[in-house]
């Protein structure tokens, strides 16, 4: 059973090693000269108004991490549909209240105005 999973273990070990490799190797081997204009924040080639340091308020946060939520959810979406047709009814109607419940937390992030942005 567990050797179906070898390939997709042996590819994610693969790409953290390629990538480990690849950050160090441009620690080692790349250009290091710093200097003012690469150290300041990039603004669209504009003079930085505020500080890099400047705290955002949980509202920032919330919207994140309500956008990570909702898009999470509808991943779970995408394998019912391609598979639709094999799953029958019953799946049918586990979806619908999946989506029934997602849009009431929806509306329920609405309500407590978690995404106006005063």
């Amino acid at each position: 059973m567990l050797e179906t999973y070898i390939p997709i273990f042996g590819t994610i070990i693969v790409g953290a090693v390629f990538g480990i490799v690849m950050v160090k190797l441009h620690e080692w081997l790349g250009p290091r000269r710093a200097n003012v204009e690469k150290a300041s924040a990039y603004e669209s080639g504009m003079e930085p108004i505020s500080s890099i340091k400047e705290r955002h308020t949980v509202k920032f946060y919330l919207v994140a991490i309500l956008f990570i939520l909702f898009d999470i959810e509808i991943v779970f979406m995408y394998p019912w549909a391609v598979q639709f047709k094999q799953l029958g009814g019953q799946a049918l109607i586990a979806m619908i209240l999946f989506m029934v419940l997602l849009f009431a937390g929806f509306i329920y992030v609405v309500k407590k105005g978690a995404l106006e942005w005063d």
